[in-house]
């Protein structure tokens, strides 16, 4: 599986997907060190994909 990066770029990627997702709220969004599969956990729930598509639309950002 891919190693997804968060760091430095998390504010300007969590924009593209509230732009891009209206249905995510910045509490979906909250990044918090060390609880990157909680977040991917969120997203998939909300939005219905799997977790490498979503890996794969976070990285295209």
């Amino acid at each position: 599986m891919d190693k997804l990066e968060f760091k430095g770029q998390w504010n300007e990627i969590k924009g593209k997907l509230k732009q891009r997702y209206a249905k995510l709220t910045d509490d979906d969004l909250n990044y918090r060190e060390g609880l990157k599969d909680e977040l991917l956990g969120k997203l998939q729930k909300k939005l219905g994909k799997t977790r490498d598509d979503l890996i794969k639309e976070i990285k295209s950002l």
